[in-house]
């Protein structure tokens, strides 16, 4: 008798953004820091914000970072961003980040955050987003 195949990992929302972990932003240990991988969140967010709002957006707030696993140099990272709501200049959007490691074609999720953007006009300053 056989096992049941393990079910596939789920991933929310669209993929915005996938790259691969390289060396020149690896800690000794080989991990990449975190604040490489909240950028690539940040870059990802930032699409959909920018998609969404028809404007330029700037990231005013990141909470609730979860940190689960280490991305390692070699890692094919990969940002998927949900919108979780639209307010009159900002937008609230819910970022994954999964990673596929080297000659392994299995996903691990490996951290998550909701980023605020605010839809800005070409003075920087918050305008309502565009719906």
């Amino acid at each position: 008798m056989t096992e049941p195949a393990a079910p596939s990992p789920q991933t929310h929302g669209e993929l915005v953004i996938r790259t691969i972990a390289m060396p020149a932003d690896a800690n000794a240990n080989g991990d990449m820091f975190g604040g490489w991988v909240i950028s690539q969140m940040d870059l990802g967010g930032a699409v959909l914000a920018r998609g969404t709002a028809h404007s330029r957006v700037t990231t005013v707030a990141v909470d609730g970072m979860s940190f689960l696993r280490p991305v390692n140099v070699g890692d094919i990272v990969t940002c998927y961003a949900q919108l979780l709501s639209i307010g009159r200049t900002s937008m609230k959007i819910a970022v994954e980040v999964w990673v596929q490691r080297y000659a392994d074609t299995t996903l691990l999720r490996v951290t998550e955050g909701t980023f605020t953007y605010v839809a800005i006009d070409k003075s920087s300053q918050p305008q309502p987003v565009k719906r």
